[in-house]
Order: structure tokens, then C-alpha cells, then sequence
């Protein structure tokens, strides 16, 4: 089944500006429940990432509106690009924060990307292919996520878990929406096969393997970070 043409296009061109104040404000990035004690919210994941990444240059695919990782990590001197489908998300991030309005651009993770191959040092991609149809994330999404990466590089992939669709009513928009889920051990398998290898926890205190957290809409999300090894 192909769910939710033009890459949920609709909801986020209507509610881009909503989106970004939801983003600023944490009000869906703290974690109601985790698996991990030391993952609590967005910006534990990030501080991983800074931990494991080799190098400063990253891409956020599907930044959404405000671009709020990409300047985030900009500002702590990482040389950042964003790009998102939806043109709305992108001229907010402009306008929100002009001094990055250079570094995120339209791009559609349903087609090939338009970066060389081994670009970046990390790519972060997070609650974005839960709106695209599983095919397509299989087939070109995830292949090209591995290609832009160069050898050693870190995926921190994330996204709403399990199978089939979800669909629930998101008070923070006041509309109802639906997900496409995805079962973990598929995301890696397909991962695999583009030379990426999932980072284990290195111990207790340190943010490795699959993890589990639910959000404040209660929906269930697996995070990871996989390394390019081939």
C-alpha cells in the first residue's frame, strides 16, 4: 500500500510555522518512557553523535521547519547541511535563522540526492521515513542515506516502529495523522547491505544498539546509530 502521497506534503505546508514553534520548544522531543536511561529527549541523541561522528560535516535529511539541529549543530561548529521536501519548512529555517539560509535547500528523499558520494561524516535523519512508502525507503531512501557517507561515517536513523500504519490524533496540531511503520531488524537488514553496521553500546552509561523511546503523542520510536564500514 502507498500511503500518504507527496510526502505528507499537505500537513507540514499547512502547519510549517506551527511546526517549527513545536520543534523550538521541545513540546514532542522529551520522551515519556525509554529504554535507555541516558535517552531522554533530542538533544541526548545529538551529543552521542558528536561523540561517535569523525568529523564536523553533516547533513539532516528532512530537517523540517526552522532547521533546528542544523543550526544547532552550526553553531557548535559543525559544517552543516539540511534539506527537506517541503519548500515552506525551508524558507521558515531561512527566515528563523538567516546566518544558515545558505546551508538548507529543497531535496526530496524519495529521489537521489544531489551530494557525490561519501560527502558527509554523519547524517542524521530522524522521523522521516514513517512518510514514505516502505518500497521506496528500501529501494532508494536508506541506499542513498549509506552513499553520501563516507567510509566511517555515523546514520543516526529514527523512526516510529512496528508495522503497518498508525494513525492518531495529534493535539499539538489539533489533526489527525498517519504513520507508516517499520520493524527495526528489516531498517538494519536493508542498512546492511549498504556496507552500514549497527554501533552497539560501548557500555551502561553510553547511547549504542537499538533503543526504544515512546513521545508525548505516545507513539512508539526506535533510534539507532550505524556506521559505514564498506
Amino acid at each position: 500500500m502507498t500511503i500518504m502521497p507527496n510526502y505528507s506534503e499537505k500537513f507540514y505546508q499547512h502547519h510549517a510555522r506551527r511546526y517549527a514553534e513545536v520543534a523550538q520548544q521541545f513540546l514532542q522531543s522529551v520522551y515519556v518512557s525509554s529504554s535507555h536511561p541516558g535517552l531522554k529527549n533530542d538533544w541526548d541523541l545529538l551529543e552521542r553523535l558528536k561523540e561517535l561522528t569523525p568529523g564536523k560535516r553533516g547533513l539532516d535529511a528532512g530537517c523540517g521547519a526552522g532547521a533546528r539541529d542544523v543550526h544547532a549543530l552550526w553553531l557548535c561548529g559543525y559544517d552543516m547541511q539540511g534539506i527537506d521536501a517541503v519548500a515552506e519548512n525551508i524558507k521558515i529555517a531561512s527566515e528563523m535563522h538567516s546566518e544558515i539560509a545558505g546551508r538548507v535547500s529543497v531535496a526530496d528523499l524519495r529521489e537521489r540526492l544531489s551530494f557525490p558520494g561519501a560527502s558527509f561524516d554523519f547524517v542524521t535523519c530522524n522521523a522521516v521515513i514513517q512518510h514514505i512508502a516502505p518500497d521506496t525507503v528500501k529501494s532508494v531512501t536508506l541506499p542513498e542515506l549509506a552513499r553520501v557517507l563516507r567510509p566511517g561515517g555515523v546514520l543516526q536513523l529514527m523512526f516510529k516502529n512496528g508495522s503497518g500504519l498508525l494513525s492518531l490524533f495529534d493535539r499539538d496540531y489539533k489533526a489527525e495523522r498517519t504513520f507508516q511503520l517499520y520493524d527495526e531488524q528489516e531498517v538494519l537488514s536493508v542498512l546492511k547491505m549498504h556496507g552500514l553496521e549497527l554501533i552497539e553500546t560501548e557500555s551502561p552509561d553510553k547511547l549504542g544498539g537499538v533503543m526504544y523511546f515512546t513521545d508525548p503523542k505516545q507513539a512508539k520510536h526506535c533510534v539507532f546509530f550505524a556506521r559505514k564500514v564498506s
